[in-house]
Formats: structure tokens, C-alpha cells, sequence
């Protein structure tokens, strides 16, 4: 299993401030967690419109991924007051 950031996600990495950006990099170090997905603690799946959707915590801040065959993608890192609102993505990870 390989773990992957969408575009949207590794754009969201590069524009975070360099104490949060930090921070969310000993975060991603789940992402060696996450190569033994599902069975990673600390994750909660998401309902309605994202309900293929998953998310991690760290702080105030919120990694939100699918689980897509093989793979592990990060679709997006944001702020929990944003991290809900986003709009379900278009692109082919999403389902």
C-alpha cells in the first residue's frame, strides 16, 4: 500500500505556515500508519457526501483521505474550522 497527496493536498501542504507546516509533518508520519490501513487508530470515517472520505487529527488541524484499492490518498489538509465544508472533489480518486 503507498500513501499519496492529491494535488489539492500537496498544494495545501506547501501554502501552510512553516510552525504548522511542522507540525502536520510529524503528523504525516501517519503516513507510515496509514500504509497498514484499516487498521489505523485515530481515524474516524466521514458521513453524507464524503462517507468514502476518512480524517486524522492533529491539533486544530485535519487530515481528510480515501482509501482507493491499494493506495492511501491525502486529499486535503486544512484548518478544522474548514476541513468539513470542503466541496466533494471531481477528480477520478474521489468516488
Amino acid at each position: 500500500m503507498k500513501v499519496l497527496l492529491a494535488p489539492e493536498g500537496q498544494a495545501e501542504l506547501d501554502r501552510l505556515p512553516v510552525r504548522i507546516r511542522v507540525r502536520v509533518l510529524r503528523v504525516l508520519r501517519v503516513f507510515e500508519r496509514l500504509t497498514e490501513w484499516p487498521f489505523v487508530s485515530e481515524t474516524k470515517g466521514l458521513r453524507r457526501e464524503r462517507a468514502q472520505h476518512y480524517r486524522i487529527r492533529t491539533g486544530d488541524w485535519r487530515i481528510i483521505f480515501q482509501a482507493v484499492q491499494a493506495d492511501v490518498i491525502v486529499v486535503h489538509i486544512k484548518p478544522r474550522s474548514e476541513a468539513y465544508a470542503i466541496e466533494t472533489s471531481t477528480e477520478p480518486w474521489a468516488s
